[in-house]
């Protein structure tokens, strides 16, 4: 068949392809981190306000930094389980289901007639925050290219901070208004923008990471296609992602089921990486600017409204430092900016907690601008980047439970800097700045010395980067795809980590008794390999050409006898025949042909024009069973159908 008797509707459905594609997508999902951005910063102006304080009888400092807190149990333990519902549901419903919680939290809080109600509205939307917030970078990460993934993400963080510029002018301008509705509107907003992120859920993309390792083969390829090459999928760069993509997901699968302890022995500096990250976002004093700067500004010496005033042209100027990592993330890298960011946020916290001891007549003016430069240090570093770390250098295997505890340990650190910031201003007052100033040192020393530097380097090769690949082989797979990446100095240091996994892997195999192996690689091309002497095949590559394996190890791909570790039949966490390969054929990385993608395109229940048709007969169905009436219908089915997908009998997502 030639793809010109193909319709023009079926080749290109959608004038979103290629870089709007990504770069909508990119936005839209922002309006995941706009809501917590929103309702971080919604808070700091209510609680300060005299109708507030009247309608709910004066609450003390502890009662208010428990309501504002409270959110952060609510996110805590989402976002303990969203690694699994992620993995299990996929991102894209994550979001839809994170949206519509939150809505349903803020409708509490906005009718909300004494303080119970406020902190039980404002546990639900906790939920609904943990689930967006784990789940939005995750799929930011996959879905973005590695040459511009920093640059998206920050993007997204810019979302977040505009969402919390946001509350805080919509705060001030309700302040002029005399009655409850000066904290009840500023409540109901953030329900809207939570009502349209639940329906552009429904129009986003699935990632493709997501779509392979589930087995959703021909939508992986068409999403592939559409992000990188406008949508054609013969394009060979797009089959070429596909393989590298397909194969990470097969070789992880030979490690079975993932758990948290799995993750732990196999990735223990990534995960530690992932959770200091935003554990440091957190106690290095950002919350207590964003939840309490009204309060934090009259400490200062401003009071009332302009205390809510001097918030929001900080929150302006918060938006602008945001904007400058767009351009330089990816051209510096994260370590730079992450180290002289602490320095900045460190630097001034001292200078704050100085200036409000020595209560001069300038403390006012020199502590807003000191909050200032502090806010624009994390605008520009730990804001965006704590968040982009953990999705990027975490393996798709774990991604979604990694993310989950790092986000876990987010809301865990920002819980305790919620409820413990207005206590402790009552307690230490100026003491408590210090205390903030020594983590953003602490998170200098960590990072200086625990991170490598991630920027430009594809997620599929950060286990070589980590030198936790698992295997000689895998090892061997990374290097001609992470090679252009390094410079002289990051190749040295990659060739002796092949060096290293190969000794690991010598040795490993000499504890199993089985000495006699034959290597994929041997020892002289590893050693070789950063003088330009020997070209390593990726593992893609060797599948696909058995003629670059040598003739000695060809065995290697056709049994499983020389690697007792991971026979099915002697590893609990390998499902499968014993006496099946579990090592990777050239078919099983290889795109679904034309045919199967011409199918999946035919098949109305993928567009939008069959989701809507659907929609109208459900409530068609739905109203005539309400009114007894004789009606048939269709539900909505929103799992994968059964379409043959990739020459089996998988389903495809939805």
């Amino acid at each position: 068949m030639s793809l010109q008797s193909i319709p023009e509707e079926i080749q290109n459905p959608s004038v979103l392809i290629g870089k709007k594609l990504l770069y909508f997508t990119s936005v839209f999902v922002s309006l995941g981190v706009f809501l917590f951005g929103y309702d971080q910063g919604v808070m700091s102006g209510i609680i300060t306000g005299p109708h507030f304080k009247s309608y709910f009888n004066n609450p003390s400092r502890a009662v208010i930094g428990t309501m504002v807190a409270i959110l952060e149990i609510g996110a805590l333990a989402s976002s303990l389980l969203v690694g699994k519902i992620g993995d299990i549901i996929g991102r894209r419903k994550t979001i839809r289901y994170g949206a519509i919680i939150f809505v349903i939290g803020g409708v509490i809080q906005t009718g909300a007639t004494k303080m119970l109600d406020l902190i039980f509205g404002r546990i639900i939307s906790g939920i609904g925050v943990g689930l967006l917030s784990t789940i939005v970078p995750v799929y930011q990460s996959e879905v973005s290219p590695p040459h511009n993934r920093g640059k998206l993400s920050c993007i997204q963080f810019t979302g977040n901070i505009v969402g919390y510029s946001s509350s805080v002018w919509v705060d001030y301008f309700c302040s002029f208004i005399d009655n409850n509705k000066s904290w009840r509107i500023p409540l109901l907003i953030q329900c809207i923008m939570g009502f349209l992120l639940f329906l552009g859920s429904f129009i986003i993309i699935e990632t493709p990471r997501w779509l392979l390792d589930n087995d959703h083969d021909t939508e992986g390829l068409i999403v592939i296609a559409d992000l990188h090459t406008d949508g054609d999928v013969t394009d060979e760069k797009a089959k070429a992602e596909y393989r590298a993509i397909k194969e990470d997901v097969l070789m992880h699968r030979l490690d079975g089921e993932k758990t948290y302890s799995y993750m732990w022995s196999k990735y223990k500096k990534r995960v530690i990486i992932s959770v200091l990250a935003l554990a440091f976002a957190q106690l290095n004093g950002i919350n207590v600017i964003s939840y309490y700067a009204p309060m934090v500004f009259e400490q200062a010496g401003w009071v009332g409204r302009d205390a809510i005033l001097m918030t929001g042209f900080n929150s302006l100027v918060y938006i602008l430092s945001t904007i400058i990592p767009w351009y330089i993330v990816d051209k510096w890298g994260r370590r730079p900016i992450l180290l002289s960011g602490a320095l900045v946020m460190g630097i001034s916290l001292c200078f704050i907690s100085l200036f409000m001891y020595l209560a001069i007549p300038l403390t006012p003016v020199i502590v807003v601008v000191f909050v200032v430069i502090f806010n624009a240090g994390f605008g520009y570093s730990f804001g965006p980047l704590a968040w982009a770390l953990p999705p990027e250098i975490l393996p798709v295997s774990v991604r979604s439970l990694g993310c989950s505890l790092s986000t876990a340990t987010n809301w865990a650190c920002n819980w305790l800097v919620g409820e413990m910031t207005p206590i402790l201003q009552e307690w230490i007052e100026w003491r408590l700045y210090l205390i903030h100033a020594l983590s953003c040192f602490i998170s200098f020393v960590v990072f200086y010395y625990m991170l490598p530097e991630t920027a430009g380097v594809k997620l599929e090769d950060m286990n070589t980067l980590f030198n936790d690949g698992g295997s000689t082989i895998y090892a061997a797979s990374q290097y001609s795809r992470i090679n252009d990446s390094f410079d002289d100095f990051e190749q040295s240091s990659f060739i002796s980590n092949l060096d290293y996994q190969y000794n690991s892997l010598n040795e490993q195999v000499d504890e199993n008794g089985t000495s006699n192996m034959n290597r994929v690689i041997s020892s002289d091309q590893f050693s070789n390999a950063g003088q330009g002497k020997v070209s390593i095949p990726s593992q893609a590559a060797l599948a696909r050409q058995q003629a670059l394996i040598n003739p000695s190890n060809v065995s290697i791909y056709n049994s499983t006898s020389h690697i007792p570790s991971i026979v099915p039949g002697n590893n609990p966490n390998v499902t499968g025949n014993a006496n099946q390969s579990v090592f990777i054929q050239a078919e099983d990385i290889e795109p679904p042909n034309f045919e199967d993608v011409l199918a999946f395109k035919s098949n109305d229940t993928h567009s939008i024009k069959g989701s809507i048709r659907r929609g109208s007969e459900s409530v068609k169905g739905l109203l005539g069973k309400v009114f007894k009436k004789d009606t048939s219908y269709s539900a909505i089915n929103d799992e994968p159908s059964s379409i043959d997908n990739h020459a089996d009998n998988r389903s495809v997502h939805e």
